[in-house]
C-alpha cells in the first residue's frame, strides 16, 4: 500500500467515529461505540505499518529531540505520513475523552457539536475551548465513564 494511500486511510479510519459523535451523539449506538478506546487502534494500525521500517530513523529525534533532526525526519513522505496517523489517533482518542465528558456533565450537542470540529481541526485550541465550555456543566452524581457505557449498553 502505498504512502499516500496510508496517509489517506489514517483520517478515513477515524473520521466515522467523529461522524457519530458530532451528528448523533445521543443515540445508544454512539454512546456504545465511544465508550471503548479501542476506537483509535485501526488508525494506530496505519500509525505503526508506517513507522516500524522508519524506527531507526524515528528512534534519534524521539530520544534526543531537535528541530534540526525534526525537520529532516519529516522531510521524508512516509515519516511525515506516521507523524499525520499519530496527530489523528491522538485528535480522536481526545475527542472521545470530550465526548464522554459532555455527555456525564450534560452540555448540549449543539454547543459540543462546532468544539468536535475544532478539535479535530487543530485539538490544540479545541480542548481549552472545551475546557472552558464544560465549567458552568458541573460533572452529574453518580456518572462515569462506566456507568454512561453501562446505559448504553441497556438501552440498545
Amino acid at each position: 500500500m502505498s504512502t499516500e494511500t496510508l496517509f489517506d486511510l489514517s483520517f478515513y479510519l477515524a473520521a466515522p467515529f467523529w461522524a457519530l459523535m458530532i451528528l448523533t451523539p445521543t443515540r445508544s449506538v454512539t454512546r456504545r461505540v465511544a465508550a471503548s478506546p479501542l476506537i483509535v487502534l485501526p488508525t494506530l494500525a496505519v500509525n505503526l505499518v508506517l513507522l516500524v521500517p522508519l524506527i531507526a530513523d524515528f528512534w534519534p529525534v524521539v530520544t534526543r529531540p531537535s528541530l534540526a533532526g525534526l525537520q529532516t525526519l519529516v522531510a521524508s513522505p512516509a515519516a511525515l505520513a506516521a507523524f499525520w496517523a499519530q496527530i489523528i489517533a491522538w485528535d480522536l482518542f481526545l475527542g472521545r475523552w470530550m465526548y464522554l465528558d459532555s455527555r456525564r456533565r450534560g452540555v448540549h450537542p449543539l454547543l459540543m457539536a462546532p468544539i468536535m470540529v475544532l478539535t479535530i481541526l487543530l485539538s490544540p485550541i479545541g480542548l481549552p475551548i472545551y475546557l472552558l465550555a464544560r465549567l458552568p456543566y458541573p460533572e452529574k452524581p453518580g456518572a462515569s465513564p462506566e456507568s454512561s457505557a453501562v446505559q448504553a449498553r441497556t438501552m440498545a
